[in-house]
């Protein structure tokens, strides 16, 4: 079973059942998303109708403190609204107030639109309280949904676990009958269980059953790499270091250099392994709602994860895998401030702590406090120069500050540190590194980084798209550099930019009814994106097609092209463009290539730039964000 296949069963997943509750109203007309109105608040709405709608569109913001004080306003004039109570539990557990959250999750439990929630909810509550018998009944679940019978199931168990019925406990989580992929859960659960009660011997066998489980470690890459951690560290608690690295090693396969393993595996060389993770009940349930939240990140379901996460951490406040994903959410949100006070709570001797802290460094960027997010990435560069992730993440806010001599500076310094026979994987620092120079138009030394990065890794669409394109605008190599643009498409046919690249390739080569086909195969890929139109227009215009290159001119412009660009695109309106010289067209300071991301922002389904898994969804991985040349664009705007 592949990732792919479990996409659709855990979306199916009970909670999803509320999407009427838990959908969200788009912003009214005018109103940005993020964007607040000075000095208007809960106090100034006077109907219900107003509050309802205030909090709705603060729902669509993510703005939880306002949504709260809006549904708590529609409250006052309606308190037996349940619409109203329950926006208002979601929006208070999503928040982390659990408290107030359960007030109305007893109010609202035999409420079926939100029963999944309340029954969640509630199991959660008795365990705070250790009142495990309660959980485990509330709890109790008949139902066909996979997800939830083992969801339910596990959490079950770790109640019994609560009572002193371990046993009982594992009997339970053995139990459980699903399908291959619950297999990861339910070693993961056990093994942890295991271990708690002191049974080494079986909690190692379980959970090297986890970490190698190939199914488990594609469909829950988060908790396969948790299970790695725990066993790694049980073993070294049990003085077997070299079993423990051997864990670390098996880790490292599936992320070469993922930081948490790193942490891990220096604090084994070193002795200073921490204490296991998961020692109570509490803490064992924590990590199921966890593991499910993880999995279902990354699919549209933000606020279904939000609230597994906010369950887990309401059973164990101080956990750093969950602080961390909770960041991840908050980042999405566009909530930074709010992310970098989520990573600052984790404590320095967790092996989370560096991944938290290079998030935190690319946060600063993202809030243009650019000087201290250099000083924060120089930083744990100077910790660990090993570590290519922090020369990836500062090249990044050098790139976005436009600082490409301090970017190839920076770059040449980790090719230093990379010694004479880098990594395969070491392949993007070259390329990034042939992006600065190519910036600073030195050619003779983007040329071999960009080389040398396809030595590393020869099918890497970016480069091959970067280097290809290059030659083809150089006037050199010309049919190696259309191959390789044509390979870097066969390797993602859906990425616009790099279709793009290729209509572009075969507009300047003269071949013009080919470059309409391509772009117009583009614009279909990035219909808005004003270059790729501008692009289309030149074509249709050299293939005699001039008013559709009119056309696609002023969609350019509608579109949002740059303020030089505009005046170029209006001159073209007026007078068209030159005829081709020897079959190619004539150069013009307006024929660029779409632009790529030149700023920190969050990628969509494929993080070209995740610095830690290579699963695309992973919220540890969370694409710190998209570089520019990501998309394997050369951009000389």
């Amino acid at each position: 079973m592949t990732r792919s296949y479990l996409r659709p069963v855990l979306a199916r997943a009970s909670l999803m059942a509320l999407a009427g509750t838990l959908a969200f109203l788009p912003a009214v007309e005018g109103h940005a998303k993020g964007e607040k109105d000075a000095g208007f608040s809960a106090a100034h709405v006077d109907s219900f109708a107003g509050a309802f709608l205030a909090g709705r569109i603060a729902d669509a913001d993510d703005d939880a403190d306002s949504a709260i004080a809006f549904y708590r306003r529609a409250l006052d004039f309606d308190p037996g609204d349940r619409q109203i109570q329950q926006r208002l539990m979601i929006a208070l557990f999503t928040d982390g107030r659990f408290a107030d959250g359960m007030k109305l999750a007893d109010t609202l439990k035999d409420d079926s639109d939100v029963d999944r929630v309340t029954t969640i909810a509630r199991g959660v509550a008795a365990m705070r309280d250790k009142r495990f018998g309660e959980a485990a009944k509330i709890l109790q679940y008949n139902g066909d949904n996979d997800l939830d019978r083992l969801m339910n199931g596990l959490l079950i168990a770790w109640a019994q676990y609560g009572e002193g019925n371990t046993d009982s406990a594992l009997k339970r989580i053995d139990a459980i009958d699903g399908p291959e992929w619950f297999a990861i859960f339910k070693n993961y659960s056990a093994g942890l269980m295991d271990e708690a009660a002191g049974r080494i011997g079986d909690a190692r066998k379980r959970l090297r059953a986890a970490i190698t489980d190939k199914t488990g470690a594609s469909t829950a890459p988060d908790t396969f790499m948790r299970a790695v951690i725990a066993l790694a560290q049980m073993e070294a608690h049990q003085g077997n270091k070299t079993a423990a690295r051997d864990a670390v090693a098996t880790g490292e396969r599936l992320s070469p250099g993922y930081p948490p393993l790193d942490a891990v595996r220096q604090a084994i060389d070193k002795g200073t392994v921490g204490e296991r993770s998961v020692k109570t009940a509490n803490q064992g349930a924590a990590t199921v709602l966890f593991s499910v939240g993880s999995a279902l990140s990354g699919q549209g379901a933000d606020e279904v994860v939000a609230l597994y996460l906010r369950f887990s951490q309401a059973l164990d406040p101080d956990n750093p895998a969950t602080r961390v994903m909770l960041g991840g959410l908050a980042e999405q949100q566009g909530q930074t401030e709010k992310a970098i006070t989520i990573y600052e709570g984790i404590p320095a001797n967790s092996p989370m702590r560096r991944l938290s802290e290079l998030q935190r460094g690319l946060d600063l960027a993202r809030l243009d406090r650019t000087q201290d997010a250099v000083k924060q990435l120089k930083q744990l560069i100077a910790e660990d120069p090993s570590d290519m992730r922090a020369y990836l993440a500062l090249g990044s806010v050098y790139s976005s500050a436009e600082n490409y001599q301090a970017m190839a500076d920076l770059y040449d310094q980790a090719v230093k540190a990379l010694g004479s026979v880098p990594d395969k994987a070491n392949w993007d620092i070259y390329y990034q590194r042939g992006i600065a120079y190519e910036r600073l138009k030195q050619w003779d030394k983007a040329e071999p980084s960009f080389k040398k990065a396809l030595d590393l890794s020869p099918d890497q669409p970016q480069v091959l798209n970067y280097l290809g394109y290059s030659w083809i605008d150089r006037n050199t190599h010309l049919e190696d550099g259309l191959e390789m643009v044509k390979k870097a498409v066969s390797l993602r046919p859906n990425d616009g930019y790099i279709v793009d690249s290729l209509g572009w390739a075969y507009y300047k080569l003269g071949r013009f009814d080919k470059a309409v086909d391509e772009l117009e195969h583009a614009v279909e890929l990035k219909p808005e994106d004003a270059t790729i139109n501008a692009h289309l227009g030149d074509a249709y215009w050299q293939a005699g097609r001039r008013i559709e290159a009119r056309y696609q001119w002023q969609h350019a412009i509608t579109f949002g092209a740059e303020k030089d660009e505009v005046a170029e695109l209006k001159e073209k309106l007026q007078s068209g463009l030159p005829a081709p010289v020897d079959g190619r067209p004539v150069s013009a300071e307006s024929e660029k290539p779409a632009k790529t991301p030149d700023a920190p922002a969050k990628s969509g389904e494929d993080r070209k730039s995740g610095l830690l898994l290579p699963d695309a969804r992973h919220r540890y991985a969370a694409a710190l964000f998209e570089r520019p040349g990501a998309s394997g664009r050369p951009d000389r705007s």
